[in-house]
């Protein structure tokens, strides 16, 4: 998976999160492991 900009990854084996401040691609990884992308907050509606 080619790293995104401005998205965020998270590892884990040990919970560090990474924001992707340039694009290529090469993968994200922390650990030895390939990190998973973070899925963005809802935020609540304000109707």
């Amino acid at each position: 998976m080619a790293s995104q900009l401005g998205k965020r990854y998270r590892c884990t084996v040990c919970g560090t999160e990474i924001l992707c401040v340039k694009a290529g691609t090469g993968e994200v990884t922390c650990c030895g492991q390939a990190v998973e992308l973070q899925e963005p907050k809802k935020i609540p509606s304000s109707d």
